[in-house]
Order: C-alpha cells, then sequence, then structure tokens
C-alpha cells in the first residue's frame, strides 16, 4: 500500500487540479487500489496542522478541466518557516511530524519558487518529496515550463484582443497591466499575442520618454491608438538606479495604485492624448486550463508517478526540451527565471518593431 500526501501551495491557478488527477491516474494505473491519498487542506498550512480529507481515485475524476484547486491553498513565506505560528507550533517540526504520524511514503507538492524551496527543506530535513512546477509566472529555475502559465498568456492575451477595438475606436492610448512582479514572461508573451505595441518588463527598465517617442512616431505613422502591455513590477531606469532599499521605499510611497496608472499620468503629461488603464488582475487566474496546460499537467503528474513508484525522491519534475524530465529540488530552490533582454524572443519581438521603452 503506498501512502502519498499531496498538497497545492501558494497562489491557485488553473491547472492544479489537471495534474492532481495525472499522479493519481498514473498511480491507480500502476498500483491498482494499493494506494492512499491524503490531501492536506490550504497548502503547507493543511500540513503543518494535521488537517487533511482522505481522497479517493473518484474524487480526481472530472477535474481535468476545473480551474483552482480541490484542496485549496494557502501562501506560507519560506522566509516564516523557522518562526513559529501565531499559537506556538514549530512549522517544520509539525510538517514532519504529521507526515511521520501518517506513516506517508511520499509527499506531493505543486507549488511555485517559494513553495519548491520549502519541499527542499522537507527533503533535506528526510521526508520523501517530489515537487511539481506550478505558476502563472513560468518563473522556475530548471523547467522550459510550469503548469498554469499558457492558460494566464491566454487570459491576458484576450483582455489585449478586447481592448483593441475600443482603443481603435476612440484613438486612445491603452496601458494593460499584466501579473508579473519580478519577472515578465506573461507580459512578453502576452503582449506579442495581443499586437500590443509597447512592451514594458522588470527585466527591461524603461525610460518614460522613450516610451512617449515610441508613441509620438505611431501617432505620426497615423496610428491613432496604441496599446502598451505593462507588468505589475515595470520599473523605470530611474527607479532601478536606486539601491534596492530605497527603490522599495519610493514603490511603497506611489501615490497610484500601481505602476499603470503612473505610466499614464506621465504620458498624458508628456504628449496631452487620451489614456486608460485596463487591470485583468485576477482572472489571469481563474477559469479553466487550456489545451496546452492540460497536456502537460498530464505528462507532469504520469511523470511524478512513475518517480515515486521508482522511489525517486527529492526530485522536481520539469520540461527540458518538450520532454518531461527531473532535476533535484536542490538545484532550483532559491532561483528564479528571468526574461533576459537577449531572449530570442525579446530580440524577435524588437524586430517587429515593439517597443521596450529602453531607446
Amino acid at each position: 500500500m503506498k501512502r502519498i500526501g499531496m498538497l497545492t501551495s501558494g497562489g491557485d491557478c488553473q491547472a492544479l487540479n489537471a495534474t492532481m488527477r495525472g499522479v493519481v491516474k498514473g498511480l491507480c494505473h500502476m498500483y491498482k487500489d494499493e494506494i492512499e491519498v491524503y490531501g492536506f487542506l490550504e497548502g503547507y498550512k493543511g500540513l503543518i496542522r494535521n488537517n487533511y480529507k482522505i481522497l479517493k481515485a473518484e474524487d480526481f475524476s472530472g477535474i481535468l478541466t476545473k480551474g483552482g484547486t480541490i484542496l485549496g491553498s494557502s501562501r506560507q513565506p519560506f522566509k516564516l518557516m523557522d518562526q513559529p505560528t501565531e499559537d506556538g507550533i514549530n512549522k517544520v517540526k509539525a510538517m514532519k511530524e504529521t507526515y511521520k504520524k501518517l506513516k506517508l511514503d511520499c509527499l506531493v507538492v505543486l507549488g511555485g519558487n517559494g513553495s519548491q524551496k520549502t519541499a527542499n527543506l522537507l527533503s533535506e530535513e528526510g521526508l520523501n518529496v517530489i515537487g511539481l512546477p506550478k505558476t502563472i509566472d513560468n518563473d522556475l529555475w530548471g523547467t522550459d515550463m510550469t503548469f498554469g502559465f499558457q492558460s494566464a498568456v491566454d487570459i491576458a492575451t484576450q483582455a489585449i484582443d478586447c481592448i483593441h477595438t475600443t482603443a481603435a475606436s476612440h484613438n486612445r492610448v491603452f496601458v494593460v497591466e499584466i501579473m508579473g512582479h519580478k519577472v515578465g514572461h506573461i507580459t512578453l508573451h502576452a503582449g506579442i499575442a495581443g499586437g500590443a505595441d509597447i512592451i514594458l518588463l522588470p527585466e527591461i527598465p524603461y525610460d518614460i520618454n522613450s516610451v512617449v517617442k515610441a508613441l509620438e512616431k505611431r501617432s505620426k505613422a497615423g496610428k491613432g491608438f496604441s496599446i502598451i502591455a505593462v507588468a505589475e513590477g515595470a520599473i523605470s531606469k530611474e527607479d532601478a538606479a536606486l539601491p534596492k532599499k530605497k527603490r522599495k521605499e519610493k514603490i511603497a510611497q506611489r501615490a497610484y495604485p500601481s505602476v499603470a496608472y503612473e505610466i499614464a499620468d506621465q504620458i498624458k503629461d508628456a504628449c496631452g492624448c487620451e489614456v486608460r488603464v485596463a487591470v485583468p488582475g485576477h482572472t489571469q487566474r481563474g477559469g479553466s486550463p487550456d489545451a496546452y496546460d492540460r497536456v502537460l499537467s498530464s505528462r507532469f503528474g504520469a511523470y511524478a508517478a512513475q518517480l515515486i513508484k521508482e522511489e525517486k525522491y527529492g526530485r522536481l519534475v520539469v520540461l527540458k526540451d518538450n520532454d518531461v524530465t527531473d532535476i533535484a529540488l536542490s538545484d532550483s530552490a532559491g532561483k528564479l527565471k528571468y526574461v533576459s533582454p537577449q531572449d530570442s524572443i525579446v530580440l524577435n519581438a524588437r524586430a517587429l518593431g515593439i517597443s521596450f521603452g529602453d531607446e
């Protein structure tokens, strides 16, 4: 009898259920009815507080297309893992005790960067852990793709598509704010797919004068409207040059709800054009997973099941050159996969005439 623990941690996304389904279907295929699945509720919080429910194979039926997570999720920052809970519980000790009390053979963690750092910590503490790469940001180091990313890109692209018609009808500049605080993969892909004229990313600091120059160039060419795709974490060259502490202080004191509104006001002041801001927000995390994510999640889940069968633990399932494989959790923990200004996709976008506001 294989006893498997499973949890979904951090921000939700569209393909969590699809991935869990893949793991369980793979295990059921190999072990028939000789498995028990313990689903921890609300991520690591459930593991800490021994809050779980025993799941049967039928609980995973019909959830391939269902967004969110049937287990619930929560954010448990890795940097706070060594600090006790408000009621004095030692988090790491409690998680280890729950694992051992339930006599688990393995813990499967579906999560992003912070969640996988905790997964690696538990692995180093002697637990059998397998990680599955979840994040809409596609910023987990070591994998070409994370599940949830493509679905989020599709939604962000649809938002830009919808903005195009109203922008063209009124000859307006639209600033569309896309999710991504530290990395700009979603904004980059959705910006290109949606035909954005300017794309602003955290990894490529912008000069507002360059942004205005790009808009004026379009206007002179007879283009009455423009679309600017802006990542939540987009940063100006001026702010990027500040020491990290001062930069954080300045951003915290910003008089605008977000960088998109600040950029919109700066554009109005510089060229007097009509500017609007659109924020798709958490719609990018919601809804059903797209076909790509359903396939990717199924592949990831099946591979994780095989790792469990082989008792190959301390691993993160990843996609490399369209092959599903695995790397050590320790190789990925604590690293982010950023957009590089020299990435071919960025150079391709520049070749199309898309401005990144930096030149």
